[in-house]
């Protein structure tokens, strides 16, 4: 015999249960009250962790700029790099913003918004170093350094087949294999190598050139990765980011790293 009373009770918990579930569904893609942003916090100056904890940076700023356009509050999630995109899928977050360049190997996994910069790769040397081009003939035989998982690492492997290629986790570990004289030249972005060679811990080296971008390997510049048929975050961070070059907030936070404008053509 049934008893309707239960039977009342339990349609009202699953009825409960779906709303709630579809209440935090709500704010987290409809509603938009809160996006997680993952990043690597090892790209210094787009995105680094202090040693106080906090999170510092380009990536970083703009970042909390386009959520204050975008009226939603921010969280940041730190994560290596060989796996942040594996993580995005996994849910770990909502978007990467860390500096990822757009190129059609990671479409195939993520979708993208449009670019927020778009700077060249380079080439960095020891100040005494005898090589005198950024060019597979003037690498050849030498040991260039990049960080693995990277367009740099793989502009390297097309483009400069005549050296050897030695791969790190982040950026910091061919800094020092540089500075010990373990690696002959290291790329990566120009920014990056010329805030480096600006500083205390960048004092061993010098820019021996810029690259020239090859849109295949490169992609069309830094964009924000999400998952594959967000359509509405892609389109909320694209507006927001025409938004935030408009009213001048994006040149404000440019200015704040940089001399020149890394938006790029």
């Amino acid at each position: 015999m049934f008893n309707s009373k239960r039977i009342t009770l339990a349609v009202s918990a699953a009825a409960l249960i779906l709303s709630m579930g579809a209440a935090a569904q709500a704010a987290s893609h409809g509603g938009m009250k809160k996006i997680v942003i993952g990043t690597e916090g090892a790209y210094p100056p787009f995105n680094n962790l202090e040693s106080d904890g906090s999170l510092v940076g380009f990536d970083i700023d703009i970042a909390k700029a386009l959520c204050e356009e975008m009226k939603v509050e921010c969280e940041f999630v730190t994560q290596d790099w060989d796996g942040i995109i594996p993580a995005l899928l996994a849910g770990k977050f909502d978007a990467i913003i860390a500096s990822m360049s757009v190129t059609e190997e990671r479409k195939e996994k993520v979708d993208f918004t449009n670019k927020y910069y778009n700077t060249p790769p380079a080439i960095a040397v020891p100040k005494d170093s005898p090589i005198t081009e950024a060019t597979d003939a003037g690498l050849a035989g030498k040991v260039i350094g990049a960080q693995s998982s990277t367009t740099h690492s793989n502009y390297a492997e097309e483009k400069l087949p005549s050296a050897e290629l030695k791969l790190y986790p982040t950026p910091d570990e061919y800094k020092l294999d540089i500075d010990s004289g373990r690696v002959d030249a290291v790329i990566d972005d120009v920014i990056v190598l010329s805030e480096w060679l600006k500083s205390d811990a960048g004092t061993c080296c010098k820019l021996l050139g810029t690259l020239t971008p090859d849109p295949v390997i490169n992609g069309e510049g830094a964009g924000i990765a999400i998952r594959k048929g967000e359509t509405e975050l892609r389109d909320m961070f694209n507006t927001a980011i025409a938004a935030i070059r408009e009213n001048g907030t994006y040149k404000t936070i440019n200015d704040k790293y940089f001399d020149v404008d890394v938006y790029g053509d």
